[in-house]
């Protein structure tokens, strides 16, 4: 009875009745078939992981295109500071050339010119402070 119940697992396990053990090949290919599913999905979630972390941290990730919108950001301020000088100055140079008012005041500025009769006394530039942190 002990030997029949034997001989009916052993052909359930094998799918043979009375057949000899599976050869090493066999036994091989078994394994593979069992080990391809859990396998196949520990690299599919090893490859989202190293995409995640090149979309992430690559050359061209998240950081990189933060760190690059930020000086954008940086530069169109400075783009936009600077057309503004040049706003300024374009009507400085149209007010030198067509204003006499302006012309006389850089001219008495600038070249310490005078009109017939003023005396232009010039100071010395102030002396720079000592620095009280200095001596400390």
């Amino acid at each position: 009875m002990q030997e029949q119940n034997r001989q009916e697992k052993r052909s359930a396990t094998t799918g043979r009745k009375g057949a000899p053990p599976p050869t090493f090949v066999e036994r091989v290919a078994v394994l593979a078939l069992r080990i391809w599913r859990p396998a196949g999905s520990v690299l599919a979630v090893a490859l989202a992981g190293m995409l995640m972390w090149h979309v992430v941290s690559g050359k061209h990730g998240l950081s990189v295109w933060q760190q690059k919108r930020t000086q954008d950001k940086q530069l169109r301020q400075e783009i936009d500071g600077l057309e503004q000088e040049n706003a300024r100055l374009r009507e400085r140079v149209q007010k030198l050339k067509t204003d006499p008012h302006a012309i006389e005041r850089e001219a008495r500025e600038r070249l310490h010119y005078a009109k017939p009769g003023e005396v232009i006394y010039s100071l010395p530039p102030d002396p720079p402070s000592p620095n009280p942190h200095a001596n400390k």
